[in-house]
């Protein structure tokens, strides 16, 4: 598990929620091209942030940025419907697999297996949770099939986990660089 002091944690909580902010796909029009974050804000939070009441800061940052961009935006607001919901458990999936992932972090060669296996299994069950609350509970599609939520979920699961697995490698990287810059000063 990270050990970091609360500080520290709070300036990394500050970072996570401005990233999820400026990468929510319509909120900042200037940056727009850059994939969302929020996957990976709440996988990281999980690993980093010890508190647990940063998860429901987190969901209610997520919450308030839709409501501005719908309210203020002009975005539309489709995706806002009873499945919004499960937006609680699809987060929690990732923030959980964070959790697991805590205590595996090492500078080693393993510790990018169990990178990965967090980021595929959380951002599964994050987009099982996320787009199939969304297609069989929005009220938005007639009659809802498996066998139509299927191609849906092929278009969009790899941009998504693709995503994620970008901004969980530019974290690995960096908790690596950092570790070993605190490693390297405590030898001296």
């Amino acid at each position: 598990m990270p050990n970091l002091n609360p500080r520290h944690q709070l300036v990394l909580g500050v970072v996570l929620a401005v990233l999820m902010a400026i990468t929510r796909s319509h909120h900042v029009a200037a940056l727009h091209s850059l994939p969302g974050a929020s996957w990976a804000v709440f996988l990281l939070a999980g690993v980093y942030l010890r508190p647990a009441w940063a998860f429901p800061v987190l969901l209610a940052e997520a919450a308030c940025l839709d409501y501005l961009a719908i309210t203020w935006g002009g975005v539309s607001s489709f995706c806002v419907s009873p499945a919004y919901a499960f937006l609680l458990p699809a987060y929690g999936a990732l923030w959980l697999a964070g959790r697991w992932l805590a205590p595996r972090l090492s500078l080693s060669w393993a510790a990018l297996g169990s990178l990965g296996l967090a980021v595929f299994f959380g951002g599964a069950a994050c987009e099982l949770f996320s787009s199939g609350g969304f297609y069989f509970f929005s009220g938005r599609f007639a009659e809802p099939t498996l066998a139509e939520f299927a191609p849906r979920l092929v278009k969009y699961f790899p941009g998504d986990l693709g995503a994620l697995a970008l901004y969980a490698g530019i974290a690995a990287l960096l908790h690596a660089v950092l570790a070993s810059v605190a490693s390297a000063r405590h030898v001296r």
